[in-house]
């Protein structure tokens, strides 16, 4: 296997019915009534996604947003959900939260050209720790990996690293495939931050 293998070299029979962590760069910004003032990174996540629902996968989406302490209400992935569906012509299910009971059940309910917008996974200090038990509890509820957050593939997250030891394949997005090939992409180029 290629070690820089991209989502596109994956079939219908690798992708139908699977479900596919997809760890995006969804790092908008939000004004201070919590709408999006530049959604230049998700719609740069949407061919990644759509290829994978086009054929037949089940996507479970993860992002961070901002620098929470915990839980944080104003970084909540929540006001990201009417954009990102209507973008992917979906309707985006939100998750709580990135792991647990409730996560598993959204999960497993999903069906195929489904997608999973789990809670901000930054919301735990063992994101930016890779905790391995973190990671694992990630990875549980899918059956291989995506990485399209360029933005953040230089940090050994739990979300960028961490569940790649638990979910294989592990390839890249169409997003991050680009920029790797050294493709510029206005707004997505710059590493986050963040």
């Amino acid at each position: 296997m290629a070690s820089k293998r991209s989502v596109g070299t994956l079939g219908e029979a690798d992708l139908r019915g699977k479900k596919v962590f997809v760890r995006a760069d969804l790092n908008v910004p939000l004004d201070d009534a919590q709408k999006i003032t530049d959604d230049t990174r998700i719609r740069a996540s949407v061919p990644t996604v759509k290829f994978l629902l086009e054929k037949g996968a089940k996507v479970i989406l993860a992002s961070h947003l901002g620098r929470p302490k915990g839980v944080t209400p104003k970084y909540s992935l929540k006001p990201l959900v009417p954009r990102l569906s209507e973008l992917l012509g979906v309707d985006v299910v939100m998750a709580n939260d990135c792991i647990g009971e409730e996560v598993e059940k959204l999960a497993a309910a999903l069906l195929e050209g489904g997608v999973l917008l789990l809670e901000n996974v930054r919301f735990y200090k063992e994101e930016e720790k890779n905790d391995p038990e973190f990671a694992k509890k990630l990875a549980f509820v899918a059956d291989l990996y995506v990485n399209d957050a360029f933005g953040t593939a230089h940090r050994a997250h739990a979300s960028t690293e961490g569940v790649t030891k638990f979910l294989k394949p592990a390839v890249a997005g169409f997003l991050m495939q680009k920029l790797l090939e050294g493709k510029t992409l206005p707004g997505v180029l710059a590493l986050d931050e963040a």
